[in-house]
């Protein structure tokens, strides 16, 4: 208990430098509580829990955090031990229970569990933080503790908390603009998730460490006598190895040996004001030539974290890469701190403009990500969302926005607006129009063009590398498709009940509407509808549920006949009769639905048809012979046939089996010609047994016109068999 004592005599001592004019009582106050309540406690490490809160405080603490946030690092595993939240607000207050709560909500998120379980898990801790920010640094702090402790554990728990911290809180770090704390958590899950990998370049780099730190030295006295020369006298210049992890990413993203990382290190220098920033810079570049591409403003265009600095990289001495960033005192504190410093929760103080933008993104990231309900997707979102962005682009009014590389124009739009980005048609970067699938580059200031009629397209998920356009676009997709599902489920509920005289409307005015949605196991009409459409109450499903139970059982049951017998029976008494009308293709009585023929078959009119209700993409109609259709499920299939004189033009394909002969590719084309069909593609190989094989496309009317093509095709001299694909 003695080392205890010094311990919190220690984090007081901490507090007391930063919080000068604030009573620290209650962080005595919750030691005691801490102490009674972990009584006997172990940490997963083994060692004492009070130890480990400990830990947890003084980090906060370190980062010179509110009073709040250090009490909240001593109690945050307080309510696992029985302690209700009612409790600790009248012990330490509403913020500290608050923040306590956040945390304990989001404690136990494991890369082994169900997904689904996961997935919810993460959504929680987003919420927590998006409510207070402070939830997610007492949680990074604890992460930090538990890392640098892993050894003690079972190998299973250290590859599964290694692989957590990297995708999740790694990257939440970064987000908070906490550089140090960030590159910590990556070490640390590098050396449980890659330890040979770990091993091997650590070891390289302690080799190298002479070598290396006499180029730092060389180095920083190159840049003080030059900025010297130019009167420029830094408030300090540092040379730092750059950390294990991203020398690790930069061997395997360039796939080069550890001899060829020249940028080992990372020069930063430290001026008074941002004019000397800039001066600074040029004093730089007049003497190393800098690498293009690589020259970055963070100062004019600061990132989304409130990070600012300016960056270079040059050809030092030896012809090695170096990287010098430049900035201020102010700004160099924020890129070691990030949001913690310059706290805005401290007594007495207003919450900063830089933090409110910070907070807003945040809780812009929580919003949107609430949408979204597959658990696989949902993750897959949130890690995107929180890789490190390496392309800064500009609006025209000079906001900057930051996105992951190979990010495109639509992107850009859905970050402005959901608007924007569901009505882009194309965009201007640097005043000159680009396509959609233009990857936008580093500085280019970006104007979206726009347009009512403009809707997302499915294929723009193919273009798009950020979560909240995804997600956007997935969300308007799916409601599109639900409107469309709803729209076939109305009227096939109403041609059903057409057959008994009645409608929806007057089910729902009687009552009886509440029977079917029982029946069917619906919450709702609308559901019932879309289940409709969607097919998943099949027609089948729905007739039975209508039918007076009396007759229920006299229909034979289509599950007792084979798929060809079905497809038969639902074919047999459709009509073909005379063209004489419009184009088109009757659903057993409903009008005005999307349909669409399809591609594996190439029905044309004449040929027996069955209709195929896929999810939201209307009917696809298919041959009833068509080997694909009989392998679906049979109660999605509705009857459909052809009405109306086929006007339009209907794709089908041949094969043409003929002799080797010359000119007879010109012949069978000159046949084709006569019978006024249209060739889109005739592609041939000739076989191992020396004829020639014509794998035609052709556009039709119908099913007479092609037999009467056939037919002439094979009284042609050297053709041997003609067959429809």
């Amino acid at each position: 208990m003695t080392l205890f004592l010094q311990n919190i005599v220690a984090l007081k001592t901490i507090a007391k430098g930063y919080l000068q004019d604030v009573d620290l009582d209650p962080i005595d106050k919750a030691w005691d509580f801490v102490t009674k309540v972990h009584a006997g406690k172990k940490h997963f490490s083994g060692i004492p829990y009070q130890e480990h809160v400990l830990e947890v405080a003084s980090t906060l603490a370190a980062m010179n955090l509110d009073l709040d946030t250090v009490l909240s690092g001593l109690l945050h595993g307080v309510l696992k031990e029985g302690v209700t939240v009612e409790q600790l607000t009248k012990e330490f207050g509403k913020g500290v229970a608050e923040i306590v709560a956040g945390c304990s909500r989001i404690t136990s998120i494991r890369y082994n569990s169900q997904l689904a379980n996961q997935a919810e898990s993460v959504r929680r801790m987003l919420l927590a933080i998006a409510a207070d920010i402070r939830v997610l640094l007492v949680k990074l702090a604890d992460r930090l503790q538990d890392m640098c402790v892993l050894d003690s554990t079972e190998s299973k728990y250290r590859l599964e908390t290694a692989r957590e911290t990297m995708d999740l809180y790694a990257p939440l770090a970064s987000r908070l603009g906490i550089e140090w704390l960030k590159r910590e958590l990556e070490d640390l899950s590098f050396r449980y998730l890659y330890p040979e990998a770990y091993l091997e370049l650590s070891t390289k780099l302690e080799n190298s460490f002479a070598e290396r730190q006499k180029y730092v030295d060389d180095v920083l006295t190159i840049l003080q006598d030059k900025l010297a020369d130019n009167n420029i006298f830094p408030l300090r210049i540092i040379g730092r190895p750059k950390h294990i992890y991203s020398i690790y990413k930069k061997l395997v993203a360039q796939n080069i040996p550890f001899e060829r990382v020249y940028d080992k290190v990372a020069f930063r220098i430290i001026v008074h004001s941002v004019e000397e920033c800039y001066s600074a810079l040029g004093v730089v570049h007049e003497n190393w030539k800098p690498v293009p591409g690589r020259i970055k403003d963070f100062i004019s265009a600061p990132k989304a974290n409130n990070y600012q600095s300016m960056h270079t990289t040059v050809v030092g001495p030896e012809n090695n890469f170096i990287e010098i960033q430049i900035r201020t005192d102010k700004m160099d504190r924020i890129a070691q701190e990030g949001v913690a410093a310059h706290w805005a929760y401290k007594e007495g103080q207003k919450i900063g403009s830089n933090d409110v933008k910070l907070f807003r993104e945040l809780k812009k990231l929580v919003s949107s990500l609430q949408e979204v309900e597959d658990p696989r997707e949902f993750l897959e979102n949130v890690r995107a969302e929180l890789m490190t962005p390496e392309v800064y682009a500009l609006t025209p009014g000079g906001a900057v926005k930051e996105f992951p590389l190979g990010s495109c124009p639509i992107d850009f739009a859905y970050a402005i607006h959901t608007e924007v980005g569901d009505h882009c048609v194309g965009a201007k970067v640097n005043d000159r129009l680009v396509p959609l699938k233009y990857e936008i580059k580093n500085g280019d200031i970006v104007e979206i063009i726009t347009a009512k009629t403009q809707r997302p397209r499915r294929g723009w998920l193919d273009l798009v590398k950020t979560s909240r356009a995804r997600v956007r676009i997935r969300s308007w997709l799916r409601r599109e498709e639900r409107e469309h599902a709803l729209q076939l489920g109305r009227e096939i509920c109403e041609r059903e009940l057409r057959r008994y005289e009645t409608t929806l409307k007057k089910m729902v005015k009687t009552g009886h509407v509440k029977v079917l949605l029982k029946e069917l196991r619906c919450n709702s009409l609308d559901e019932m509808l879309a289940k409709v459409g969607t097919g998943a109450v099949t027609v089948q499903v729905l007739v039975k549920a209508l039918q007076p139970p009396e007759y229920r059982e006299e229909k034979t049951l289509p599950d007792e006949l084979t798929p060809q017998e079905i497809a038969t029976q639902m074919v047999s008494q459709q009509k073909f009769g005379a063209h004489g009308g419009d184009s088109g293709i009757t659903i057993d009585g409903i009008d005005n639905m999307l349909v669409k023929i399809s591609q594996c078959c190439h029905p044309v009119p004449g040929d027996p048809i069955i209709g195929f209700i896929t999810t939201g993409q209307g009917i696809a109609v298919h041959k009833a012979s068509c080997e694909l259709l009989l392998a679906t499920d049979h109660k999605r299939w509705i009857s459909v046939s052809w009405s109306g004189t086929q006007s339009a033009q209907h794709q089908v394909e041949i094969l043409v089996t003929t002799e080797n002969r010359r000119g007879i590719v010109a012949t069978i084309s000159a046949a084709i010609s006569a019978h006024d069909a249209n060739i889109l593609g005739l592609p041939t190989r000739i076989t191992p047994a020396g004829t020639v094989e014509l794998q035609i496309t052709l556009e039709i009317a119908d099913l007479e016109h092609l037999q009467l093509l056939q037919q002439h095709l094979r009284q042609l001299d050297s053709v041997i068999t003609v067959r429809r694909m």
